[in-house]
């Protein structure tokens, strides 16, 4: 963002701790405050009446949570909460709604990133579909690469199942298949890239797209 938008949101903006399993924003819930997350991964995740529970979408240094904010309204049927532990700042949704208004150069640009995030939830809805488990995986660890500063992504073979919707056991057997392929490398709690390359490749065509889009609208500002 330019120099002046960013002054305007510093000055209510307060840096926070942003611990894994943090909620953001409880379904159906106010939201009281909106996270730009400069370390970690945010979760977007649908739940309905009977506790099912996936993934549509992810947010990192990438982009800001609120979205329901930006769009006009002040709550989510969603749940959000921090995937991956790290840090970044907060602002509370009044200042926030406050420097949308007076800058319409701000509004712009957080409004082309919900379009790109829109984007990147009709593609995960598009794999979950109609990929197999290993391109489904790979797509999810390639994108929560792009939102990582290295390439250690700590997560367990349990919450990757539930992320993806699918059994631990599956999961296990793909990540396991994974490492024979030098893709990655697993330890208790922690995946490691190896090969971004092969990821690709074993993502097929379900990953791209929403990247691609999202440096089209946002370009050079990322």
């Amino acid at each position: 963002m330019s120099p002046d938008d960013l002054a305007l949101l510093e000055r209510d903006l307060e840096r926070v701790p942003l611990r894994q399993g943090q909620i953001l924003e409880a379904p159906n819930r106010p939201i009281e405050h909106v996270y730009f997350v400069e370390n970690g991964v945010v979760s977007v995740v649908v739940v309905n009446a009977n506790d099912h529970r996936i993934e549509v979408g992810v947010i990192g240094l990438d982009g800001v949570t609120g979205l329901p904010v930006i769009m006009g309204d002040d709550r989510s049927t969603n749940s959000t909460y921090m995937q991956i532990a790290g840090d970044g700042q907060r602002i509370s949704v009044a200042a926030f709604r406050a420097a949308m208004t007076s800058s319409p150069s701000l509004y712009a640009l957080l409004l082309r990133f919900a379009r790109s995030f829109m984007t990147q939830t009709a593609h995960t809805a598009l794999a979950n579909g109609r990929a197999k488990l290993d391109e489904r995986l790979a797509r999810w660890l390639l994108m929560a690469h792009d939102r990582m500063d290295g390439n250690a992504v700590p997560l367990t073979h349990e919450f990757l199942a539930v992320m993806l919707g699918v059994r631990r056991a599956g999961v296990t057997v793909a990540l396991k298949t994974f490492e024979q392929q030098g893709l990655v490398t697993t330890r208790r709690g922690e995946l490691t890239v190896v090969s971004r390359d092969g990821l690709e490749k074993t993502a097929n065509s379900f990953y791209g797209v929403p990247e691609a889009e999202l440096r089209r609208l946002i370009g050079e500002q990322l």
